[in-house]
């Protein structure tokens, strides 16, 4: 189907406050987080939901559009010619309208978003967020919260040396940060069988206190640099673990099953001994989301927390 050029002028773009693209699933928390933080609810569009307010963290979102604009549009090429002159990279959200989204996203520049190669860093070029809102309106964002379309962090996954994909959690929350442990720094992993985050830790030529009265995996108690201690993740006293290593850890992980208040008396424990300088903790849900530690974690100086795209029920905790 041929397209005409745009007829004459189309009203300028109108700022539309804030886009919160919900991570899959979690639509209802992504809402309650906003009204939380003081933020009105819009219109939603699936799983994008807008606010007429300035933007907030929201840890359900998988991917926050920051400065959402309402664009007039003519046609296909004019949708396109508007967002290409705004920049290069766009990821098209479809929420309807799906044949004419897609042409338009046809006459966009591609946009590859090939697998990391872990600890390959987050990709750094812009990348904006757009969807249809009706044949003649678009909704863009140039600047989002995530570097990666709609917040979905794929990497060359390592299927043979892990024994289990919990990996992939540490691999995507270490990405997000921008850092992780260097060679020979001490990790401190809690509730660590079958020993995924460990296996991945200790790739990293990080020194691995695995802690877990269960058995890890031979292969992983086997790599160097990796000793286990065999025992309650709760019952390791901090003072203890600092004083017998001569330090504290440098980092403090833990994706053990527990209910969120006793992680965060956990998180509290460490931090009061001065017995860990970072922490990337998984918060899991048994039942309903506990909003109100998930209040708490985020009440702790400089924790950030957020649903990565290999979380499930559950949230990530990260305090670096």
């Amino acid at each position: 189907m041929s397209e005409a050029a745009a007829p004459g002028p189309v009203a300028e773009a109108v700022p539309a406050g804030a886009a919160y693209l919900a991570a899959e699933g979690f639509e209802a928390e992504c809402e309650a987080a906003l009204i939380e933080a003081g933020g009105r609810l819009g219109a939603r569009h699936g799983r994008l939901l807008l606010s007429p307010d300035p933007p907030r963290a929201n840890p359900w979102a998988a991917n926050i559009w920051l400065a959402p604009q309402e664009i007039a549009i003519a046609s296909i090429k004019h949708a396109a010619a508007k967002l290409k002159a705004i920049q290069r990279n766009w990821a098209l959200f479809a929420t309807g309208l799906h044949r004419r989204a897609t042409l338009i996203e046809a006459a966009l520049p591609p946009v590859k978003a090939r697998p990391l190669r872990f600890p390959e860093p987050a990709p750094t070029a812009p990348l904006g967020g757009w969807t249809l809102l009706a044949p003649d309106r678009l909704l863009a964002s140039a600047r989002c919260s995530s570097p990666f379309p709609h917040g979905v962090v794929r990497f060359e996954e390592d299927r043979t040396g892990p024994p289990s994909r919990a990996y992939l959690k540490l691999w995507e929350a270490l990405t997000l940060i921008g850092t992780h442990p260097a060679p020979g720094s001490l990790c401190l992993d809690l509730g660590a069988a079958p020993g995924g985050w460990s296996y991945a830790l200790a790739r990293l030529g990080a020194r691995v206190v695995a802690v877990d009265k269960a058995a890890l995996d031979p292969r992983v108690t086997a790599m160097a640099g990796l000793r286990h201690l065999q025992q309650s993740a709760f019952a390791l006293d901090p003072a203890a673990f600092r004083a017998a290593e001569g330090q504290p850890a440098d980092w403090l992980f833990s994706d053990v099953v527990c209910y969120p208040a006793r992680l965060l008396a956990l998180v509290r424990r460490w931090r009061v001994a001065g017995a860990a300088r970072r922490f990337v903790c998984t918060i899991k849900f048994q039942g309903a989301t506990d909003h109100a530690a998930v209040r708490d974690f985020a009440a702790l100086p400089g924790a950030r927390l957020m649903h990565l795209h290999h979380n499930k029920h559950e949230l990530t905790f990260m305090l670096v």
